[in-house]
């Protein structure tokens, strides 16, 4: 996850704020890209104008515009210059891309979007975790659900609650592939806290607990399938919740 926050409801962004150079640049940069002020198929300004708009060395610039490239938002070509990809080559993954569009201002359809990508990952990590589950794993999930389950509990720790939950079931599937996942899971629930958080109340606490607790439960019991439904329900009541905020 690297430096990605916990913060759910930080304002504006999921990401620290750039610590140097490099940071710096890729992070002005990629916002720009995202949101469209440097758009696709354009050419970024030359070496020159970029180095003197943010004070940076050509070998920070150049590295900078390397990280772009490699998130598949630049490609440079010799005596042409650095052009801006097409958003359909952006690493959706990748999780400043994603910070990024959570910074701009997520779109109803990009929610949806992200949904569904849960709706089709974390009930399968769910089942792993149950097929995979250690004593440890379990333990950990229980005193999670614990906090969670506190009338008592604040929105921004219910929030981080919650993350932590999801993101350990996601590693304890102990498929790689899963925790390329975690960010997409980061930005789904800071837009849905934000929106329409599930800690407004005592009732709606304990009963999204009790949710979240079905699916430990099952973890627990070694049951794949039932874990896939549980997490599949949690996932759904969560997409509901968002639209109707939206709406």
């Amino acid at each position: 996850m690297g430096d990605m926050k916990t913060d759910l409801f930080g304002a504006g962004a999921l990401r620290k704020a750039p610590q140097n150079n490099h940071a710096n640049v890729v992070h002005q940069l990629g916002l720009e890209i995202v949101r469209g002020t440097l758009p696709p198929g354009s050419l970024l300004p030359g070496d020159a104008e970029l180095m003197a708009r943010f004070g940076v060395s050509r070998t920070v610039l150049r590295e900078a515009l390397k990280t772009l490239a490699a998130k598949g938002f630049l490609l440079p070509k010799a005596k042409i210059g650095t052009r801006v990809l097409e958003r359909s080559c952006w690493n959706l993954f990748d999780s400043d891309t994603l910070a990024w569009h959570f910074e701009c201002g997520i779109s109803r359809e990009f929610l949806a979007s992200l949904s569904e990508v849960r709706a089709a990952l974390e009930p399968e990590a769910a089942a792993l975790a149950a097929r995979r589950r250690t004593e440890q794993d379990v333990s950990r999930l229980y005193v999670l659900i614990e906090r969670m389950s506190d009338p008592q509990i604040s929105p921004e720790d219910f929030a981080a609650v919650d993350l932590e939950l999801h993101l350990a079931i996601a590693l304890m599937s102990r498929n790689p592939f899963m925790h390329s996942i975690t960010s997409v899971i980061e930005v789904a629930l800071a837009t849905s806290f934000r929106l329409s958080s599930p800690a407004s109340g005592s009732v709606r606490i304990l009963e999204v607990a009790a949710e979240h607790r079905r699916i430990v439960a099952a973890i627990d019991a070694g049951d794949a399938e039932a874990a896939r439904a549980a997490m599949r329900l949690v996932i759904e009541a969560g997409a509901r919740a968002v639209a109707e905020a939206v709406s």
